[in-house]
């Protein structure tokens, strides 16, 4: 039954989508999916969101959160508000996708059992050699802890809200007009004069009172607020580190390969052919097909032929029923067990029944057991001996170091003399930027615990990977506080200064973007500041020498000679004054640059649609969430 998947593998629409859906489940790992709760994650009109749902989108995502961010998510991970966040997000996206489920349900969108086939006979994760292979397809979803009648089921589901989701995308369109002026605006260039004033010219004229000072101490003082510090001792263990000083002798990886003997054989493979008979609506027909065909068989017709006519296993009837090798665990049981208790190449068996329906198989080949020489895997094994004998030492001193620290909790010279290395040190750091030695967050979190602060104790050995553990102790603390008027008073004088000194720079451009619109000369003005008109032709939007609030500015400016000129404020303080002299329209695209343009806004408007979507069912539907 399986194999008439294969039919129709051409279709293609789906391939991507689906990729990706398969992809997540492998990378989520098979736990999410055996394990099982009859508890809903939440409910969407009635309909339940299994927490096996929840769970398998949350490791999904969490998957893919520290693959993409590393460490720094796992911090962010301990953080329990952050984590509820983060598994709201993932019960709302769960919503908003039973939401676009239903609503295509409800419109008639449906997804037909053969679209659905031809999907899984297209995606690449179950193909070999660009074909559809049905073992493949077994073992990939006996990994994910799938039956294919489950998998089916929620890829009918997938395809459904996809469907109605490319409904969607589909529906809108832009003009090309509209298009056309979108470009027009980008693409627009405009010819300005400005000059800039430096205010730190102006610090001279400025003036700082201590009222002033306790004014800004005052409205500022989460500005100056110190993060608690610490900073730490540490010993760390790793077995790779124990690896270099390990001897290994050819007893000893002779002996491993003789234990480990299975490792090193090639189970028997056998090369069979099959009949399948289908059930369908009537099992009594079927069995007098299947009568009928093994009679034929045992006249002897030649099985590839008749195969080929009445084999319901479209695919393997094509190949005369072939189906290539298999081994021990590839198929179901009655199959295997009829299929390996033939004892010749041409052997036929009786009538086998399964689940998918009725069998007759020939054995056509046999590939017999086959085993590695030693010679072959000696330095393999050689190197598996050396690993296993670094990590047994590694125990030892593990719990060497563990009572040592523990008897002698007060400094680490004793643990590391014990494990022959040394006791290693960091510079004071706060909890959000550690320093990458001790970056894990197990050790962070240790670290700023109370005990190990206020008792100033060595930690218990903390895993911080394979084979690879640390023990720490606070060497150094120092807490959360606010600094005080007299220690931060510099540091708010210097704040106070290039505050006014802008704010003086500012006045002195107002004034004279003032004489400027009046008409007069300013050519003295800029001089007794040393600076003067610079001029940019053909200015755009993206890619400037001019500074990027100027830029900003003069595109929001009217060429109107009353509103064409600005007083501007930069990022590093100092002031600018624009004016805009001309502006460059274009006109002309070629229509490939305006399709472009015509699918960037269609895409925009039409994810705009099914946010609008998503909260119009949402303030419709009943939605209940249970998990926390």
């Amino acid at each position: 039954m399986l194999e008439k998947i294969r039919e129709g593998s051409q279709g293609t629409w789906a391939v991507v989508i689906l990729g990706l859906v398969i992809l997540s489940f492998v990378f989520a790992g098979v736990g999410g999916y055996v394990s099982s709760s009859s508890n809903a994650a939440a409910s969407v009109n009635g309909s339940e969101i299994s927490q096996t749902t929840f769970d398998r989108a949350y490791q999904n995502e969490r998957a893919r959160m520290e693959a993409q961010y590393g460490e720094s998510f796992s911090i962010l991970a301990a953080d329990s508000a952050y984590l509820s966040q983060f598994r709201r997000n993932i019960i709302d996206r769960l919503i908003a996708d039973k939401l676009m489920e239903q609503a295509a349900e409800e419109i008639g969108l449906r997804v037909s059992e053969e679209q659905v086939l031809k999907s899984i006979a297209s995606m690449p994760e179950f193909q070999v050699g660009q074909s559809f292979d049905n073992e493949r397809f077994k073992a990939t979803l006996r990994q994910i802890g799938f039956q294919p009648s489950t998998f089916k089921d929620y890829l009918r589901s997938e395809m459904t809200r996809q469907q109605f989701v490319s409904a969607m995308l589909g529906s809108e369109f832009s003009l090309e007009s509209e298009a056309s002026k979108i470009l027009a605006l980008q693409f627009q260039t405009r010819d300005i004069q400005y000059f800039t004033v430096a205010s730190s010219g102006f610090s001279d004229s400025v003036e700082i009172s201590d009222q002033d000072i306790e004014v800004y101490y005052q409205q500022n003082l989460t500005q100056f607020d110190t993060q608690e510090k610490v900073s730490l001792e540490y010993i760390e263990l790793n077995a790779d580190d124990l690896m270099a000083g390990i001897e290994v002798t050819d007893e000893e990886v002779e002996d491993l390969y003789n234990r480990s003997s299975n490792d090193f054989q090639t189970e028997e493979q056998r090369r069979l052919s099959l009949i399948l008979i289908e059930f369908g609506e009537d099992e009594d027909a079927a069995r007098e097909k299947a009568e009928a065909t093994l009679t034929r068989l045992r006249s002897g017709e030649d099985f590839a032929m008749v195969a080929s006519e009445v084999s319901d296993d479209a695919f393997s009837a094509e190949n005369g029923g072939d189906l290539d090798y298999i081994g021990r665990g590839d198929m179901d049981e009655e199959f295997e067990d009829a299929a390996f208790n033939l004892e010749n190449v041409g052997d036929i068996t009786d009538i086998v029944e399964s689940d998918f329906g009725l069998q007759i198989i020939k054995l056509t080949d046999i590939k017999d057991q086959q085993v590695t020489p030693f010679a072959e895997v000696k330095d393999t094994l050689a190197e598996q001996v050396r690993r296993e004998k670094a990590v047994e030492e590694f125990f030892i001193l593990q719990n060497t170091a563990a009572e040592l620290a523990f008897e002698m909790p007060n400094d680490l010279i004793e643990v590391a003399d014990a494990l022959d290395t040394e006791v290693k040190s960091t510079a004071l750091f706060t909890k959000n930027a550690p320093p990458t030695e001790v970056s894990s967050p197990l050790v962070v979190n240790q670290a700023f615990s109370d005990e190990l602060i206020g008792d100033r104790v060595n930690s218990e050995v903390i895993s911080i990977g394979e084979n690879n553990v640390m023990i720490i102790r606070v060497k150094e603390h120092e807490p959360e506080r606010t600094k005080s008027l007299e220690e931060v008073k510099p540091e708010i004088v210097v704040q106070l200064t290039a505050q006014k000194a802008q704010e003086a720079a500012k006045v002195w451009a107002q004034s004279v973007l003032a004489e400027l619109e009046s008409g007069s000369d300013i050519t003295d003005k800029l001089s007794e500041k040393n600076i003067g008109w610079e001029l940019q032709a053909d200015l755009s939007r993206f890619g400037n020498d001019v500074p990027a609030a100027v830029v900003d500015k003069v595109f929001q400016l009217s060429p109107n000679e009353e509103q064409n000129k600005a007083v501007v404020e930069l990022t590093n303080g100092d002031i600018s004054v624009v004016q805009l002299n001309h502006v460059n329209s274009s006109e002309e695209f070629p229509a490939e640059q305006v399709s472009v343009m015509q699918r960037q806004l269609e895409q925009m408007h039409s994810q705009i649609e099914i946010t609008n979507l998503i909260e119009a069912l949402k303030a419709d539907a009943d939605v209940e969430v249970y998990i926390q």
